[in-house]
């Protein structure tokens, strides 16, 4: 099986930066070099070339992380399927997740509570990066799972639908927009409107909402563009203008009277969100024990799944 060197050189080789890695890992950049070099004399080859401050991977250091990804997959599983055999409960093992911003916010945190309290051994790891960026992650096998809105038409991936999320419009309870009590699409063109960050989820959604009312992001004259969910939602509550976040996001805020849902004829958004795996891995029992969960704990009132129904 793979030993700690192994994993430090998939560590360097992941983010290509031995100080990174000893980060990571926590361990000494000396101690990185000292493991790398360990290595290089057991296979009798240069696993990096250094040129300067950069390392990259040679032939052979390719050849290397090739196996190791897969030597990793392997012990996992295997750990976990050797300890499940006497007691469920007491099963070893790592799951890494990675999600958008929304999922990882407000719809994960008590998936992994239940999950953690039924597997307790099982070391868990939430990974919050854009929709644009989580595929990537899963596809580079830096994370074992992920959940991203809607597809991608991309062979090398399995999806099972999980839930649906909605997106909104909304704005301050101070502002002027939440006396009117419909907002025409064209009226966009002429009212401030923040946005997320290009490659989010949520602006791709509502890109093609606006698409529908045959209007683009482009036409939007007096937009504000802020990354994250809860930087949009912080600065609505401070502004005056009209924003688009997930339902899921500002439930409280709504409840409380802070900010006004508004009504936009024609501009309705729903967004199925999926677990993605790799092919060849959908088998995998770690990553089944969690869709289950999450999929039942979603799945057990309307009130959960807020729209699961619709889809």
């Amino acid at each position: 099986m793979l030993n700690f060197g192994h994993i430090v050189f998939y560590e360097v080789a992941i983010q290509l930066s031995f100080s990174k890695a000893a980060e990571v890992l926590f361990i000494s950049q000396p101690a990185i070099s000292k493991h790398i070099q360990t290595l290089e004399k057991q296979y009798k080859v240069s696993l990096f070339e250094r040129k300067g401050n950069s390392v990259s991977l040679t032939t052979e250091g390719k050849i290397l992380l090739e196996y190791i990804v897969k030597g990793r997959e392997l012990q996992r599983q295997l750990e976990f399927d050797i300890t499940r055999q006497k007691d469920i409960n007491i099963a070893k093992g790592s799951l890494t997740l990675g999600t958008s911003t929304t999922i990882s916010l407000y719809v994960i945190p008590p998936v992994f509570s239940s999950f953690h309290q039924q597997y307790p051994n099982i070391e868990l790891t939430l990974v919050n990066r854009n929709s644009e960026s989580i595929l990537k992650a899963l596809l580079d096998h830096e994370i074992d799972l992920a959940i991203t809105q809607g597809k991608n038409n991309i062979n090398t991936v399995k999806y099972q639908y999980f839930l649906t999320d909605e997106v909104i419009p909304v704005c301050s309870a101070r502002s002027e927009l939440a006396r009117k009590k419909v907002i025409l699409p064209e009226d966009l063109k002429k009212i401030p409107v923040a946005l997320r960050e290009r490659g989010s989820g949520t602006l791709s959604a509502v890109t093609e909402a606006l698409q529908k009312c045959k209007l683009s992001i482009a036409d939007i004259k007096q937009r504000i563009v802020l990354g994250g969910t809860e930087a949009l939602k912080n600065f609505l509550l401070d502004d005056t203008c009209l924003g688009f976040l997930p339902l899921r996001s500002v439930a409280r805020q709504l409840k409380n009277g802070e900010l006004i849902r508004l009504n936009i004829p024609g501009i309705s958004i729903q967004r199925p969100f999926y677990f993605v795996q790799r092919r060849g891995s959908e088998a995998d029992r770690i990553n089944q024990q969690f869709i289950k969960l999450a999929t039942s704990y979603y799945s057990k009132s309307t009130g959960r799944s807020e729209g699961r129904a619709k889809h």
